[in-house]
């Protein structure tokens, strides 16, 4: 990897912006088949959505992390890279509190009355049968996709049930649990693609599929190693300033890098697609599409303690609370530390909160959450991280973006389509896999055989 410093120009097959897992995937591919790339990133660092660090003696994962059972591309590639895997703690019961503050502990089904889980299976029901009849990769060709991108998540699930804690545990894990964002303000079509990015809404919300596994030494290992094997092709500290292109060129101007070449990968989450000037601009369409995908808003909070001390309470970490301040918590211990961690998730509205509150305040209101489930030993812990991704400039949000109400239906089919020679490749706007690192990876794949299959042809 080179820092940018003195100017450099290159000439090269393809110049990829942003290395992240979707760039560095779409990078390595094309070497592969012979072709020559340079990957320019804006940040000091590879990876993107996935980052780890080691603060205050303890070994902290920022970002993306885990690997779900069935995402098999990524699975492939760890497979590939000699990566390896380790499960996530799950022994013991899990914890829900109710919205009167009730704590319950349980294992399998949620504890609550018969006629609510009945509820909640008819509500999933509803929502599996319309995500099966959906294209993943096509949601906007759906026969209904105008009019289920009318209608607000919230008030589907309202027409559906009168049962206020079923619609609510439904809602959280679309909503807090993957969109990070209130239920009114996206649709039941992008609700839709989320269950069907992952075929049913028992693998998008099953913590045993979902948060299966996670990869030694940090997801961001990938991208480090994938990275380190591109060598001189990645440059840090590079973002792109203009993308000027024409029918067969490009020319990308980063700061210290001049790269010029046939194609161009645009390798970043679509909100940051006007960080770029693109000379000609691109067309309508496009810049219209792409002032109608917003990031979700999560803070990340793990806490590291002397010991996992909720394990010899008989706990698994895992709890839920859609009205806690840490809405969702999962034991976060890596099987090489003799510390346990706790990592949960602070959504949209109450993540403002917490970051309007002086430091000291916003750390006690989460670790007050944490006691909620797990009682007064989560008080005081060994480290503390918040993962503050809305402020990073070249990120503006997590888990991913998704579009406002109506937009997905609209301007959908146009977001993965090349604007003459210039590519567009992020987890946000695959189809399976769509935002997590699975789908960073299949979208990179896709591009780079694509983008090689033009190579190939014009050679």
């Amino acid at each position: 990897m080179t820092p940018a410093s003195a100017p450099v120009e290159l000439d090269r097959d393809v110049v990829v912006i942003g290395a992240g897992i979707s760039g560095l995937v779409t990078a390595r591919r094309l070497v592969e088949a012979g072709h020559t790339v340079a990957v320019l990133e804006a940040r000091d660092r590879v990876g993107g959505r996935t980052w780890s660090q080691e603060i205050d003696g303890s070994f902290f994962e920022i970002g993306g992390q885990w690997v779900s059972s069935d995402q098999d591309a990524l699975k492939a590639l760890l497979a590939e890279l000699g990566k390896e895997t380790f499960p996530r703690y799950r022994d013991g019961n899990s914890v829900y509190v109710a919205r009167d503050g009730d704590r319950r502990e349980f294992r399998g089904a949620f504890p609550v009355a018969s006629s609510t889980l009945e509820e909640i299976d008819r509500l999933v029901a509803a929502l599996d049968a319309l995500a099966a009849e959906m294209d993943v990769d096509a949601p906007w060709a759906h026969p209904r996709a105008g009019e289920l991108d009318s209608i607000q998540f919230s008030s589907w699930l309202a027409s559906l049930s009168d049962d206020e804690e079923a619609r609510r545990i439904v809602d959280h894990y679309i909503a807090a649990g993957m969109l990070t964002k209130r239920s009114h303000t996206f649709s039941v079509l992008q609700a839709m693609l989320m269950v069907a990015s992952a075929e049913t809404f028992e693998n998008l919300i099953d913590e045993g599929i979902l948060l299966d596994a996670r990869v030694v030494g940090g997801m961001q290992s990938v991208s480090e190693q994938i990275a380190a094997e591109l060598g001189d092709a990645v440059f840090l500290g590079a973002p792109v300033r203009r993308l000027s292109w024409g029918p067969s060129s490009v020319v990308a101007l980063a700061d210290g890098v001049t790269v010029r070449a046939r194609f161009a990968v645009v390798a970043v989450p679509p909100p940051l697609y006007s960080r770029i000037s693109y000379e000609p601009a691109l067309p309508r369409l496009r810049q219209i599409a792409h002032q109608h995908q917003s990031m979700g808003l999560v803070i990340k909070a793990q806490a590291a303690y002397d010991r996992p001390f909720w394990r010899s309470a008989g706990l698994s970490g895992t709890g839920f609370a859609s009205h806690e301040v840490v809405c969702e918590v999962y034991d976060n211990t890596s099987p090489h530390e003799e510390r346990g961690m706790l990592v949960g998730f602070v959504v949209s509205e109450r993540a403002e909160e917490m970051w309007a509150l002086p430091a000291e305040d916003r750390k006690r209101a989460i670790l007050e959450s944490f006691a909620a489930y797990f009682g007064p030993e989560a008080l005081a812990p060994a480290a503390f991280l918040l993962a503050d991704w809305g402020s990073e400039e070249w990120t503006r949000g997590a888990y991913a973006s998704s579009y406002e109400l109506g937009g997905l239906s609209r301007w959908g089919h146009v977001q993965n389509e090349p604007v003459g020679p210039i590519y567009f490749a992020s987890s946000d706007i695959q189809g399976a896999g769509y935002m997590h690192v699975d789908g960073g990876v299949r979208i990179g794949d896709a591009t780079a055989t694509r983008i090689a299959e033009r190579l190939t042809a014009d050679a």
